[in-house]
């Protein structure tokens, strides 16, 4: 029986999650919910996403996956797929898939959560999030807030579970 898998993410009205390896928009909140959910668990990213990071996240189990034989990832471990990252997983349930746009995609059929900051804004970017259908998934938190800084916008938390199957 596979561990649960979340996706976490923060996503611009339009989708985009990122730019140039770098989110589009500085929102200090959502960094600060992103740390409190994560410690203490597998984080599953993407290799562009690794190497937009200073350095592996401490207090958590850096997985990242890629194609690329051999390649060293100081300080996390590597997968060739994300079904075989999620089998490397050590740390408690449950593992955060963190993007980036490909591996979020390849992992959505596989997350039974979803965090997501809605941004009510729209940016540039040249990665997006995958769109989550709602026959599959439903809300079952929203906080709402205002970011106040130079660039002021709205945004939520939100969480949406994966609704059940029937068989």
């Amino acid at each position: 029986m596979r561990e649960p898998l979340a996706l976490i993410a923060a996503v611009a009205a339009n989708g985009v999650i990122g730019r140039d390896g770098t989110l589009p928009w500085r929102l200090p909140e959502d960094l600060r919910r992103f740390r409190a959910l994560t410690m203490g668990h597998a984080i599953i990213m993407g290799r562009r996403t690794w190497e937009s990071l200073p350095h592996a996240l401490p207090g958590r189990q850096n997985i990242v996956v890629t194609r690329q034989n051999g390649y060293l990832a100081a300080g996390a471990s590597t997968a060739s797929s994300i079904d075989d990252a999620c089998r490397a997983v050590a740390y408690p349930p449950p593992a955060f898939c963190i993007g980036g746009g490909e591996l979020y995609r390849a992992a959505l059929p596989l997350a039974a959560t979803a965090f997501v900051t809605e941004i009510a804004r729209a940016f540039d970017g040249d990665a997006t999030f995958p769109a989550l259908d709602a026959s599959e998934w439903t809300e079952t938190a929203r906080e709402a807030h205002v970011h106040e800084g130079v660039d002021r916008f709205a945004y939520a938390f939100v969480t949406y579970e994966r609704i059940a199957r029937r068989p």
